[in-house]
């Protein structure tokens, strides 16, 4: 069982959450995206528990800390801020978040966590997916 927390703020790294306990755990496949604006987005997130845990996103903007972006604590719980929408799906033990069309300014961290099942005061950490806009090299003739 990993018990450590770490986190290290810099405009190049950003912050590492790990924390598992009592069994539970949280997974992210996505390492890092990147999107021109207006396309969709899917970060996916799963979650392995013997209990009904609250879920969560958190969003680290670059140069700031870890935000709440959505919380769920109910099985089928569809939460939804700034664009961003999840549901808390039990049957496939997954917490997805996703926007139809992403913008300039989402370019940031996106976090899942769920939380302690025992203690409830503890968040389990995914290990993040890092959202980047695509740049192009405009040419004029």
């Amino acid at each position: 069982m990993l018990a450590a927390s770490e986190c290290s703020i810099s405009p190049t790294r950003g912050c590492l959450f790990l924390r598992y306990t009592n069994g539970d755990s949280v997974t992210q496949i996505e390492g890092q995206m990147t999107l021109i604006e207006g396309d969709s987005l899917t970060v996916n997130c799963s979650y392995e528990t013997t209990q009904y845990p609250a879920l969560f996103w958190y969003v680290q903007y670059p140069e700031e800390g870890p935000q709440l972006l959505l919380r769920a604590s109910k099985v089928n719980d569809k939460r939804s801020n700034k664009g961003f929408e999840a549901t808390y799906n039990q049957e496939n033990t997954s917490f997805h978040l996703k926007k139809a069309l992403v913008q300039d300014s989402d370019s940031a961290l996106y976090y899942c966590a769920l939380e302690d099942t025992v203690t409830g005061s503890e968040l389990s950490y995914a290990t993040g997916t890092a959202i980047k806009k695509k740049k192009y090299k405009i040419s004029s003739g």
